[in-house]
C-alpha cells in the first residue's frame, strides 16, 4: 500500500493510493492514519479493503508528512561507502547515530526555511525506515517484521551548525522544515528488496545525488536491531538511513542551499519530493 495524507497543515485526512495512482480518501475507515494505525493488524485491515471502491479525492491537495504521531527521528550518519569516501572519512565499524527534532518534520513539498544565520544549507536523499510496533533488542533475522514502511528523506543540514559550533551533529540537523517525508508511506509488501533502491537529488534541475542502497555499509535490518540495542523504538517512530554520494559540502568548491533553490529528489517505488529554499521569515 501507498498511505498518504493530504490537506492543509494541522487538517490533513488519511488517503491511499490505488493501482492507478488515483488519491482515495480513508476517512471513512481511520481518523487519521497516526502512530496505532501503522500496527501490522491495522495495515492488514486496510490492505483487506476494495480500494477502488473508495471515494476519489478532487484537486491537486497539498500532501502532509504520511502518518502522525513520530517521537524518534533517528538519523544514521556515514553509512555509503561512497559517501564516507567523499567526505574524507573512514567506514565506521558500527553505526553513527545522532538524532533529528521531531519538531522539524514536515510535507514533502512544503517550502524549506533557511534558518537564521545559515551559511552551509545542505541537502541528503535517505531511505526512511518507519516502525511499526515496540521494537527492543530486536535480532536482524526480525528486525524488518518490526517495520511497518519506508519513505523518503530529506536529511536537510546546517554544516557550520553541524560541524563548526561544538558539540554534536544535532544542533545542524533538527532546524525547523529540515525534515521532508514523504509522499508516501509505502509498506513492505509493495518493494521486491529493499536493499536494491536506486536514490537522487537535483537542485536547480542539476543531478546532485544518485546512489543505491546497496552501498550501504549497515544494511535496514542491522540498523533497525542495532538500534533497538540501545533504546526502546515506538510505532510511528522513524530512522533515516544516512545519504550516498554528492552533497553539497563535498562539493568542489562546496555548494550550499540559498533562497528559491528549488530541490527535487526521490526513490525508486517510493516517489518524488520538490520544495523550494525560502528565508526564516518569508510568508510560505
Amino acid at each position: 500500500m501507498k498511505l498518504l495524507r493530504y490537506g492543509p497543515v494541522g487538517h490533513e485526512r488519511p488517503g491511499i493510493l490505488d493501482a492507478a495512482g488515483v488519491l482515495r480518501d480513508l476517512s471513512a475507515h481511520l481518523t487519521d492514519l497516526d502512530a496505532a494505525a501503522l500496527s501490522p493488524q491495522r495495515l492488514d485491515a486496510l490492505r483487506a479493503l476494495d480500494i477502488d471502491a473508495l471515494p476519489p479525492v478532487e484537486g491537486n491537495p497539498r500532501i502532509g508528512v504520511p502518518f502522525t504521531g513520530t517521537r524518534q527521528f533517528i538519523a544514521v550518519g556515514l553509512n555509503y561507502v561512497d559517501h564516507a569516501a567523499e567526505a574524507g572519512m573512514r567506514v565506521p565499524k558500527e553505526p553513527i547515530l545522532f538524532t533529528k527534532a521531531v519538531s522539524c518534520l514536515q510535507g514533502p513539498n512544503d517550502p524549506v526555511r533557511r534558518p537564521r544565520h545559515s551559511q552551509k544549507m545542505d541537502w541528503e536523499v535517505e531511505l526512511g525506515i518507519v516502525i511499526g510496533q515496540y521494537t527492543h533488542y530486536v535480532e536482524p533475522d526480525e528486525a524488518l517484521s518490526h517495520v511497518a514502511g519506508y519513505v523518503i528523506v530529506d536529511d536537510v543540514s546546517e554544516r557550520e551548525f553541524q560541524t563548526e559550533r561544538g558539540g554534536t551533529w544535532d544542533k545542524g540537523k533538527g532546524c525547523a522544515t529540515f525534515g521532508p517525508v514523504g509522499p508516501w508511506l509505502v509498506t513492505p509488501d509493495e518493494i521486491t528488496d529493499v536493499q536494491s533502491l536506486d536514490l537522487w537529488l537535483d537542485v536547480n534541475g542539476q543531478r546532485m545525488q544518485t546512489g543505491q542502497t546497496s552501498n550501504m555499509i549497515f544494511n535496514c535490518a542491522t540498523l533497525v536491531s542495532y538500534i533497538s540495542q540501545f533504546m526502546q523504538l515506538l510505532p510511528g517512530d522513524i530512522i533515516t538511513t544516512g545519504t550516498p554520494p554528492g552533497v553539497g559540502m563535498a562539493k568542489t568548491p562546496p555548494r550550499f542551499l540559498r533562497e528559491q533553490d528549488v530541490v527535487e529528489l526521490g526513490i525508486a517505488g517510493l516517489g518524488q519530493q520538490r520544495h523550494t529554499v525560502i528565508a526564516w521569515d518569508d510568508p510560505a
